[in-house]
């Protein structure tokens, strides 16, 4: 199953015709199992997104296996996003005091408290994209992403350790 294969369901989202309790139960996507939060985050939000659709749209969506995994900091400092989205991590870590600012407070007081963001980012493997490459990439969570680099380059509170959803083959 690839994302093209989604888009009657993507068409539906895409008109307010589904909320996201209604998207998951969709048969089109009971083969998967994938946690709730992956499922919002990459397929509800972005399933449809362009940019996604040319970076990620030759994965075999069966082929993932998702799980929380806890990442050093010091390994998002040079983690890639999707060729379509080259420079936008950069881009939201110039600015991560703005970033957090523009959303609601709870996040700024989450990143002051915790050192962290309150919803883990998804990543993938980038075996999934090339067999022969290796690392994980930042599949949607770029302005979390962004924002920790930021963070970490001023001299914010940042924790040393981060959660995130991590698809591997």
């Amino acid at each position: 199953m690839k994302l093209s294969d989604l888009s009657p369901l993507m068409a539906r989202r895409g008109d307010g015709g589904l909320s996201f309790d209604r998207f998951r139960a969709d048969s089109a996507l009971a083969s998967l199992q994938w946690p709730d939060d992956v499922l919002e985050q990459f397929l509800f939000d972005h399933g449809d997104n362009a940019a996604f659709t040319v970076d990620y749209g030759g994965i075999d969506l069966r082929g993932i296996t998702w799980r929380l995994e806890t990442i050093p900091a010091a390994e998002f400092s040079g983690m890639p996003t999707g060729a379509s989205d080259t420079g936008c991590i950069e881009s939201f870590a110039e600015n991560p005091v703005h970033w957090v600012k523009v959303r609601p407070p709870e996040v700024g007081r989450h990143w002051e408290e915790h050192g962290t963001w309150r919803r883990p980012p998804i990543l993938i493997d980038r075996r999934l994209l090339d067999s022969s490459d290796s690392g994980l990439q930042v599949l949607e969570g770029r302005t979390r992403v962004g924002v920790l680099r930021g963070r970490l380059r001023e001299g914010l509170h940042v924790a040393s350790l981060h959660q995130a959803w991590v698809g591997h083959p």
